[in-house]
């Protein structure tokens, strides 16, 4: 999803070279290793990852070989060929018990198994890459790929009843917001660790109202629940809120509003050119 928006974005400027499976496995190292020493890029992003949280949890030795041994394969091969790596992590590596939103500072401490995959791969890319950047992000969306809009979506449209957790806050992110900022940190952003998200907060279940509002749907149709009723296997951070710190002190834009994020994806959305949704977007 993000990999493909951030091609779509940066290709008029730059040459960019998008991997995926089948032409390259990044649990394989040798084939890291020699892809990334024959093309010779100027950077590396990796984006790369098992991000299927409750999967995750089921399958362990697999979120483990690709987002943290995968992630050291991609490291390596940096390093080796001298390229600097940005490597996008996760609000995960934190356990949501801080009160306040986390900065790039704050100390780790991930709950479950995607959190602690990711973590390691951050640890590999800080122990092998000599210039990296480390970008934290939450609650992806955007135009390819499945995600909670899109899903919201769906099942309001099969006139479905949605109960969504509220007890769960974080920060909604566009990824062609976020494609746009990474673009940014690579030619402008120092090394380090950068928490880049929309501007604002919400719990799941507000952003599934919004969803339903701005698309012409009966808010109703949506109903909190706490975590504990949700039946999802996976445990997840209570509070994901990041503070972007990092982009402001590298004159970067911070990014805008989630809310705005929302009503560009909603300009794209098929259900909505479909007509199952209000014209009113604003």
């Amino acid at each position: 999803m993000l990999g493909q928006d951030f091609t779509a974005l940066a290709a008029p400027r730059h040459e960019i070279v998008p991997l995926d499976l089948p032409e390259v496995d990044i649990t394989d190292a040798t084939a890291v290793g020699r892809y990334v020493a024959r093309a010779k890029p100027e950077v590396v992003i990796h984006a790369a990852a098992f991000t299927t949280v409750d999967e995750c949890e089921r399958r362990p030795e697999a979120a483990f070989a690709v987002n943290a041994e995968g992630t050291r394969n991609v490291a390596q091969a940096a390093r080796e060929a001298g390229i600097p790596l940005l490597y996008l992590s996760t609000d995960y590596v934190f356990d949501g018990e801080k009160p306040e939103p986390y900065v790039e500072e704050d100390t780790t401490h991930p709950l479950g198994i995607y959190g602690k995959s990711k973590h390691e791969g951050e640890k590999a890319v800080r122990d092998l890459v000599q210039h990296f950047w480390i970008v934290r992000t939450s609650w992806l969306f955007g135009p390819v790929g499945k995600n909670f809009v899109h899903t919201i979506l769906e099942k309001a449209k099969a006139g479905q009843q949605l109960r969504v957790v509220n007890d769960q806050v974080g920060a909604p992110t566009y990824t062609l917001h976020l494609a746009a900022a990474l673009e940014q940190i690579v030619i402008r952003g120092g090394p380090g660790i950068y928490h880049v998200t929309n501007q604002g907060y919400c719990s799941w279940f507000e952003f599934a109202q919004t969803i339903v509002e701005r698309a012409g749907f009966e808010v109703s149709i949506v109903s909190p629940i706490p975590t504990s009723a949700s039946g999802r296997s996976a445990p997840r951070p209570r509070n994901s809120r990041l503070a972007s710190t990092r982009l402001q002190s590298e004159g970067i834009s911070l990014l805008p509003p989630w809310q705005e994020g929302l009503r560009s994806y909603l300009e794209r959305e098929p259900l909505v050119l479909n007509g199952y949704a209000s014209a009113e977007l604003g």
